[in-house]
């Protein structure tokens, strides 16, 4: 094997997986799992505990858990964070087609005859000791600005929501590929027995629909099934068939899983097929999460203070703010990876009014739990990162009256905030043209956001692979540069 293979436990991992395939394709029925376990070190380490991939961490993690909070729909960057006065002056002018040419704009306002500059309606003020601006429609988010770092300099490529949000989460705008989750439950394995490594959750937005969100966004791709994300549901229990039927006891539960373990383990003797080792696990992980869901959810431990602190929506399944409580409690119990998905930011028409919503779904909540996590010793070992898919234009789509506008679809510039973890608090980082339209100082793109995200959970996202249809794949694919300006 070669020096690149020897240095890179993902391609080893693929290059030993292939061998044994072939290897085993030739070989007498007497080849026993001793003998698979020799050739192929790594997944005979899966079969017999939770770890990840040998020799990862790369280094010192800063991070042992993530929290992305992702707001589907595209955040309008020019009414929450990106402060814009001189736009003011402009109120009504034609966006010149020097700086917006129609080139790039979508086929929803491309066909407008006019594209008038729609400065933001809402009031911005400096805060923390730090000064950075937040929007009036922000106001608990800005109280916690000293441990905030915003980047107004975000950008991407795709312009339409799925492939955008698949962008983000998968590192390709065509879906297939495994989420960030997935590849952090494949390298690093899990720090919890009793709950999934990587848990995603969905709430709706009070404005409007939103964007459909599918379960490919927290899917496993190509890597094995066992690091795929699972999803807690937002009415009725939250994962399916947690609780046993009527007549069925746990003993007699613990005896269909044995059952079930002994056929298994019977085919993967005959087989040798991974799949079925990771079948085995993820029964009896389910069979534990019979009891670790139920405590999880039970919020009956919680004082007032905490329903208080994350708002009126704490106690209600399926709301953003009971998510980000239940964030905080997947946290401390170890899951390493949790992504909350929350619709309606996909704001066309009337602009100010869905946008106020939101942001009443989701302030309050958001500055909790980074307040919560601090105030447990948590956050400084927890990475939040707060953002959607693109930002969005700074003309109005459609008509534009004084505060009441619309917004197409934007992916040239965009703000995004990241908190904990080894990530400096109180700056903004990056920042766009007069109109903001390009990231024009310290641009980030996804896959900067991608790698830095993998290096504070001590992953050099080079190195990080698995090999697929004849290549190697990386989150990152073969982009990405770590944003260490941020890093403290």
């Amino acid at each position: 094997m070669s020096d690149a293979h020897d240095a890179n436990p993902g391609l080893q991992h693929a290059w030993h997986q292939v061998t044994r395939r072939a290897l085993l394709g030739r070989a007498t029925t007497g080849l026993g799992t001793m003998a698979l376990a020799s050739l192929l070190p790594h997944e005979a380490k899966s079969a017999t505990d939770s770890g990840g991939l040998p020799g990862l961490p790369h280094f010192a993690p800063a991070a042992k858990r993530v929290i992305y909070l992702f707001q589907s729909g595209g955040p309008s960057q020019l009414d929450l964070l990106d402060y814009k006065p001189e736009l003011r002056k402009r109120f009504g002018q034609e966006v010149p087609t020097s700086v917006y040419p129609p080139e790039r704009k979508t086929t929803m306002t491309s066909g407008q005859k006019q594209f008038p500059t729609a400065p933001s309606a809402f009031t911005f003020h400096r805060r923390g000791d730090c000064g950075t601006y937040f929007s009036e429609l922000l106001p608990h988010l800005g109280s916690m600005a000293d441990d905030i770092c915003v980047i107004n300099s975000m950008y991407t490529e795709a312009i339409n929501h799925d492939p955008a949000i698949t962008f983000f989460l998968t590192g390709s705008q065509i879906p297939g590929r495994p989420s960030m989750g997935s590849w952090m439950s494949y390298g690093l394995g899990t720090d919890s027995k009793n709950l999934p490594t990587f848990v995603a959750m969905t709430s709706k937005g009070s404005a409007k629909a939103g964007q459909p969100l599918y379960d490919r966004l927290w899917g496993s791709g190509f890597l094995p099934a066992r690091h795929q994300g699972v999803k807690f549901r937002n009415q009725g229990p939250p994962v399916l068939d947690i609780f046993n039927p009527d007549g069925v006891d746990r003993a007699l539960r613990r005896q269909m899983i044995d059952k079930v373990r002994q056929l298994n383990s019977l085919s993967l003797q005959r087989e040798h097929d991974p799949e079925i080792e990771n079948r085995i696990q993820q029964y009896e992980l389910a069979f534990r999460m019979q009891s670790s869901v139920p405590e999880l959810t039970d919020l009956s431990d919680e004082p007032e203070h905490i329903f208080s602190l994350y708002g009126k929506d704490a106690r209600t399944p399926g709301k953003y703010a009971y998510n980000c409580l239940i964030a905080r409690r997947l946290a401390e119990r170890g899951v390493r990876f949790i992504q909350l998905f929350h619709q309606g930011w996909d704001q066309h028409g009337n602009l100010p009014r869905q946008i106020g919503v939101q942001c009443r779904d989701t302030d309050q909540a958001s500055a909790a739990l980074l307040r919560d996590l601090k105030q447990r010793g948590l956050l400084d070992d927890t990475l939040i990162i707060w953002g959607g898919e693109f930002g969005r234009t700074v003309y109005s789509q459609g008509g534009l009256q004084r505060g009441v506008y619309g917004r197409d679809h934007h992916p040239s510039c965009m703000s995004i905030w990241l908190a904990g973890a080894g990530i400096r608090g109180g700056m903004a980082y990056g920042a766009t043209d007069d109109y903001s339209v390009n990231a024009v100082e310290n641009r980030v793109h996804v896959h900067d956001l991608q790698a830095t995200i993998l290096q504070q959970m001590g992953i050099d996202h080079e190195r990080l692979t698995y090999r697929y249809q004849g290549r190697h794949f990386r989150l990152t694919d073969v982009h990405g540069k770590v944003v260490r300006d941020i890093l403290t």
